[in-house]
């Protein structure tokens, strides 16, 4: 009996290493050889910093940033509000046609997604720019937030809320004072899980950019057509480190949220 066992638990622990190495360990290298002392990536030859000088000397690449920053601010933000109040609904009002509307951006390709955008922007003759990529991103991520918010709500008491209604509180303050202090963390870890999307989303965002308009991703990927050079390494060091910043932070705010989800 023991040694089958034995032998199983040794099995799943290989593949699980398998796995993990075929999904990290490209990673690892990306930021290994972001200090490489070398125009190209064939072989390691020394350790270097000159690649984060010069990425932080790049003015399109910092101009790129700026955009993504900008657009993933303004995002999460209104995919935040608006989120909020879809998760809210779906938890109050029992209605199958809300889930459908509210989580079907993000349960469609995001090709689809984009080109769909693109084509109603093109309807309502709205100038492809900033301003298209924000309104997208806000549409691709209200269904993250709901999700997160309405798992919270999950596993709030309403007791609490109705104790506050009837000590004379109306809806709305009792949403204020009672419901939204409970749900925060929910809320936040929405917001991070926006921002992180936002930042780093390149297909959504290549439909609805434009000739003039340039975010982080789409700067990277016009640099890798010419060459991986270890500044592409260096700036996809960077936005995966300030990904999974945001990542174990929202994880941290609401641990049980992506569990119950």
């Amino acid at each position: 009996m023991n040694k089958p066992f034995k032998k199983t638990t040794l099995a799943l622990w290989a593949v699980s290493l398998a796995v993990y190495a075929f999904l990290y360990v490209p990673l690892i290298v990306v930021v290994v050889y972001s200090f490489n002392n070398s125009q190209l990536n064939a072989e390691w030859v020394g350790f270097t910093l000159d690649w984060y000088r010069k990425l932080f000397n790049d003015d399109e690449m910092l101009q790129a940033a700026g955009n993504s920053l900008v657009i993933a601010l303004v995002a999460s933000t209104a995919a935040t509000l608006l989120g909020t109040m879809a998760g809210f609904a779906m938890h109050r009002y029992k209605l199958k046609v809300l889930p459908l509307l509210v989580l079907t951006p993000i349960a469609i390709p995001e090709i689809l997604v984009g080109v769909s955008l693109l084509i109603f922007f093109i309807m309502l003759n709205i100038t492809l720019g900033l301003v298209s990529i924000a309104l997208a991103h806000i549409a691709f991520c209200i269904g993250f937030v709901a999700i997160v918010v309405r798992s919270r709500l999950a596993g709030m008491d309403e007791s609490l809320t109705e104790a506050a209604r009837d000590c004379g509180a109306t809806p709305l303050q009792a949403f204020r004072l009672v419901t939204l202090p409970l749900i925060m963390p929910g809320v936040l870890a929405g917001a991070l899980m926006a921002f992180t999307l936002s930042i780093d989303d390149f297909v959504i965002t290549f439909f609805t950019a434009g000739a003039n308009a340039s975010t982080l991703p789409l700067q990277i990927y016009s640099m890798i057509k010419i060459a991986v050079t270890p500044e592409v390494n260096a700036v996809s060091t960077l936005l995966m480190g300030l990904t999974l910043f945001l990542i174990i932070v929202a994880s941290k705010l609401a641990p049980n949220v992506f569990r119950s989800s």
